[in-house]
């Protein structure tokens, strides 16, 4: 098979590939989980949240493999999007009774906040859309290749506990040539900055991981907050694009959080294997994102699924925001 396959195939085998991705994120149980985790509900709790009085327990599985999470749904206008074009994409996510949810508890100063990455994990996007109205969101979206790209949403409906992180994929037609993950480094650079990542990814334990950033060997210490925090990190597992979004120790304004040069988290991935990290960051009042790919635990090391006679107990929370 050429190294270019058109992306009207690839999605079709996309449908196997993702339900067996899905069954995996259900064996080995969230991604991760920050500091402040105990905040939030802890495995197999049961949210009694739901409109129309509807009583779900949001599951135990990575954040973003599920097209529903507690009954509720990312629903996408169109599914297909042409590269380079610049596209009005529009959306709702809706409840337990099918219809757009319209109000949301805010989260780090946003309703709604917007992921996108390409399956190959290049072509990172954070973006934040705005309601229209009757709980439709629009955000101008603009995908550059060919690919299948997972959107992810992280909401939590008012009244609900915990928030979600809702996913679903959205097709560019087009010769579709995947891109190999970058290597393991431990400095990533981005617009004359460089951004080193100290600490390691252990699978089942909880990592601190801090990253510090640097302009042309100067340490950078006036980072600007950037909706409420220092710096916002993504997690994306190699495979099956498991989601982590996580915030960093401390916060602006809090009398001991220093504004850079280092952005201390806290973070807890469930399984050995590589994983791309996306680190949001503002100076001089630009935002950009630097990327790293981490792997977590020794290369070849065998995961135990969840729940196995072998598996050691988690602490089956789920990933925050």
């Amino acid at each position: 098979m050429n190294t270019a396959t058109k992306v009207g195939a690839y999605v079709l085998g996309l449908a196997v590939v993702f339900g067996g991705a899905t069954g995996v994120g259900k064996a080995v149980g969230p991604v991760g989980a920050t500091a402040d985790t105990g905040e939030h509900m802890a495995h197999g709790e049961s949210d009694t949240h739901g409109e129309g009085g509807h009583g779900e327990t949001v599951a135990s599985v990575p954040g973003g493999l599920q097209v529903s999470q507690g009954g509720y749904t990312l629903v996408p206008a169109q599914t297909t999007v042409r590269a380079g074009e610049r596209t009005d994409f529009r959306f709702t996510v809706n409840g337990p009774d099918g219809r757009p949810v319209t109000r949301f508890t805010l989260l780090h100063g946003k309703r709604l906040h917007l992921i996108i990455a390409r399956r190959d994990l290049s072509g990172f996007q954070h973006l934040h859309p705005r309601e229209i109205g009757g709980g439709v969101w629009t955000v101008p979206v603009e995908l550059p290749k060919a690919g299948a790209y997972r959107f992810f949403t992280d909401v939590q409906p008012e009244g609900l506990k915990q928030q979600l992180t809702l996913g679903t994929d959205i097709a560019v037609p087009g010769d579709f040539a995947p891109a190999p993950l970058p290597a393991a480094e431990r400095v990533a650079k981005v617009d004359g900055y460089e951004v080193k990542l100290d600490g390691d990814l252990v699978p089942g334990k909880t990592s601190k991981l801090t990253l510090s950033v640097s302009k042309g060997g100067t340490p950078v210490t006036d980072l600007q907050p950037y909706l409420e925090a220092y710096g916002h990190l993504v997690a994306l597992r190699s495979g099956d694009m498991a989601y982590l979004h996580v915030h960093p120790d401390g916060e602006p304004g809090d009398g001991k959080t220093a504004p850079g040069p280092g952005i201390t988290f806290y973070a807890e991935v469930p399984s050995a294997g590589a994983y791309r990290l996306y680190l949001d960051f503002q100076h001089e009042g630009k935002v950009r994102t630097a990327e790293f790919t981490v792997n977590a635990g020794k290369p070849g090391t065998p995961v135990t699924p969840a729940g196995s006679p072998t598996a050691e107990p988690g602490d089956g929370h789920a990933h925050t925001h």
